[in-house]
């Protein structure tokens, strides 16, 4: 199914909301990164915000310290959690396991 062509102030509306969802994202990344925020924190917060619930778990694990794409990958596969899985897709089991995992290291 094909999708309407947008207007002009439709596009503009719709690429203001796209900026403001990944510029959330990223500042969320960068209060994990920092330590100011805990990954459990972030995944709650998440079922509230469609922007951080839209943040691939592989992206998640990065913004960790110390975890970079070939550790989050390693991670993600011991816990059984696809590699294209968003936080929002995670089921209740996974989201735990991934919240346990993280406060182990």
């Amino acid at each position: 199914m094909a999708l309407r062509p947008l207007s002009a102030s439709e596009r503009a509306d719709a690429l203001h909301k796209a900026a403001a969802a990944r510029a959330a994202r990223a500042a969320a990344k960068e209060r994990l990164k920092n330590g100011e925020t805990t990954a459990g924190d972030l995944i709650s917060s998440a079922t509230a915000d469609d922007a951080l619930a839209r943040m691939r778990v592989a992206e998640l694990l990065e913004a960790l310290p110390g975890i970079g794409k070939v550790r989050a990958a390693a991670i993600m596969k011991q816990l059984g959690i696809a590699t294209s899985r968003r936080v929002r897709g995670l089921g209740i089991h996974q989201r735990q396991a991934l919240v346990d995992f993280i406060d182990e290291k």
